[in-house]
């Protein structure tokens, strides 16, 4: 039976709401290994003077955790 681990992270982007979401998997990446799975949890963005400045994204990331086997 496996078993899985989720992490909730945040993303930001100056581009777009999938390069936050990009963003967040990219640096979660350096230290997660086998990340299979992301969901958008929510979205909003930061906004000045009537335009959008930075774009930010919750997401849950999900992967196998590995276990060793011992008898």
């Amino acid at each position: 039976m496996a078993v899985r681990k989720f992490i909730t992270l945040e993303g930001s982007s100056f581009r777009s709401w999938s390069d936050a979401a990009r963003n967040a998997i990219t640096d979660a990446s350096h230290t997660i290994r086998g990340i299979d799975r992301v969901d958008v949890i929510d979205s909003w963005a930061k906004v000045e003077e009537g335009k959008i400045i930075e774009y930010r994204v919750k997401v849950q990331i999900s992967f196998d955790v590995k276990r060793e086997v011992t008898e």
